[in-house]
């Protein structure tokens, strides 16, 4: 199976353009490609899992990728997908978030000289310094603003107002590509399906400009069967940075997938060969646990370490097994003195972050929702005092599967 197969079998392979001139370039390990990132936060999240699976997966058949970090388009912000419009960032913030990113990336992906290994640049470098009538005259004029506005990117703003600002980012992403192409050579951009309108912008002004075929391919978004974007938790994004998302958290994530969710995910995410996926996708009943352990141990041992993987999945079966909270479950210190008088169950929820607001953490408890030292809590006026720990620790289980470790000092 050639490279080009495997991502379609895969599923990752949602558009592409001249798909015999792509598949020639990427089986013959010939393609030098790029996928931007915008900086709008300090970590990847889950949904840039699958651009870095793709960027390793084409890396590892000879291909040379380059990460294009967003410095310059962060200050504008895509619209894509979007319904209003995006928090501007500080320069400070941008430059942050951008570091954050390439400290990320390079647990993935091979940096260095050489053919194949990856390249890391910043669009700052280049859109900071243009001269905004050289640059109308220059890219803009290639651009009808009919066309943009039936660009699927837009429509979601369109119907609560697109700003001017906004407007210029298919143009400013277009650039980029030009602009990596009269550089590095890029003939081949990557991204979500929901970035198809803003590559073919950039393809087409290469064509435009320099009288060379451009291509572009994107890849399936991460979404659940019915279409619902996956990687969000109650805390919110799915990150890849420890601190913001534990290895526990983020083993938890993928062992409680939708059954019909585990296929995608496997063949998404996971370097499984094929076949495994196919074997692991067809177990049918409880069966489906064992292949929903094996995706949430193959991506925290991509994502962590095998180290972490091992913790994660230990605690999980501890907690299942009604044992001890082990190392890896999240886990929050308070003072003793606390709990002296007794702390409300209310106040202890959304204090230790187990919850984001008082009234969810109502609602739980009167839902039953909440067990504090396995003990079913049945009112909100309920105390939870020193008497309830056990070696200075308490485990709370929200719902059936979310556990969090109270240790006092």
């Amino acid at each position: 199976m050639t490279i080009y197969d495997e991502l379609v079998a895969r599923g990752l392979v949602a558009q592409v353009t001249s798909e015999d001139e792509v598949k020639n370039l990427i089986n013959n390990g010939k393609a030098t490609f790029y996928i931007g990132y915008d900086c709008t936060a300090d970590s990847l999240t889950a949904g840039h899992f699958v651009t870095l699976t793709l960027m390793k997966r084409l890396q590892q058949a000879g291909n040379k990728p380059i990460a294009l970090i967003g410095g310059g388009t962060t200050t504008i912000g895509d619209p894509s997908g979007r319904t209003d419009m995006r928090k501007m960032l500080s320069r400070e913030d941008i430059n942050h978030n951008a570091q954050c990113f390439k400290h990320q990336m390079e647990r993935f992906i091979e940096f260095g000289e050489g053919p194949g290994k990856a390249m890391m640049v910043n669009n700052a470098d280049w859109l900071d310094n243009l001269n905004y009538i050289d640059f109308l005259r220059e890219v803009g004029v290639h651009f009808s603003v009919n066309r943009m506005l039936t660009a699927e990117c837009f429509k979601k703003r369109m119907e609560k107002g697109l700003s001017f600002l906004e407007f210029n980012y298919m143009l400013m992403q277009s650039y980029d590509f030009l602009h990596l192409f009269q550089t590095y050579g890029v003939a081949l951009q990557c991204g979500g399906d929901d970035q198809w309108s803003n590559i073919l912008a950039g393809a087409d002004l290469i064509r435009r400009k320099e009288q060379k075929p451009a291509f572009a391919m994107t890849f399936q978004l991460l979404t659940t069967s019915e279409g619902i974007k996956m990687g969000k938790t109650q805390k919110g994004a799915l990150w890849l940075d420890r601190e913001k998302t534990s290895p526990y958290e983020f083993y938890q994530y993928w062992r409680n997938v939708g059954d019909k969710d585990v296929k995608k995910c496997l063949s998404l995410l996971t370097f499984l060969p094929m076949k495994e996926v196919n074997r692991l996708s067809a177990l049918e009943g409880s069966e489906i646990n064992k292949a929903k352990e094996v995706l949430a141990f193959e991506l925290t041992k991509i994502v962590h370490n095998e180290q972490e993987a091992l913790k994660a999945q230990e605690a999980a079966k501890s907690l299942f097994g009604k044992g001890t909270a082990g190392g890896s479950v999240p886990t929050t210190e308070m003072a003793t003195a606390e709990f002296v008088d007794g702390i409300d169950i209310i106040t202890l929820l959304t204090t230790a972050g187990i919850v984001p607001s008082r009234s969810e953490a109502r609602r739980l408890v009167q839902q039953g929702g909440i067990k504090v030292a396995d003990k079913k809590i049945d009112t909100i006026e309920h105390k939870v005092s020193i008497a309830d720990f056990t070696n200075n620790e308490l485990l709370i289980q929200k719902g059936k599967k979310g556990f969090h470790n109270i240790v006092i000092f």
